[in-house]
């Protein structure tokens, strides 16, 4: 489980390494191109009910923290979902159908 830390909190957002491997892209992209939107994501189990979203904007810290060594395959249908996620009024939803299990088929990015 990877753990992403945004501005000065020191409770880490828990996200699947593969599906936190794909955010950095998206992201890292995003905000190298100055552009700010959202990212929401359902609480997990065990933890307070209810969901939360964090305004992403290039000047406030963000760290990414991954459990393996090695940097997952990439896929670049999720990739292309999660940046068209990105662009909308709704921004990024950490959701299901975005959280890939580890064995999904994957391909190179474009």
């Amino acid at each position: 489980m990877g753990m992403l830390y945004y501005g000065g909190t020191a409770d880490p957002v828990q996200i699947e390494d593969r599906a936190l491997a794909h955010l950095k892209v998206v992201i890292a992209t995003k905000l190298r191109r100055n552009e700010s939107f959202t990212l929401s994501w359902s609480h997990p189990s065990g933890h307070t009910p209810g969901r939360s979203t964090i305004w992403l904007h290039p000047s406030i810290p963000l760290r990414f923290v991954f459990d393996e060594p090695e940097p997952p395959p990439l896929s670049a249908e999720l990739i292309q979902a999660m940046a068209n996620s990105a662009n909308s009024t709704g921004g990024i939803a950490l959701v299901p159908e975005i959280l890939l299990p580890s064995d999904a088929p994957v391909s190179a990015p474009s």
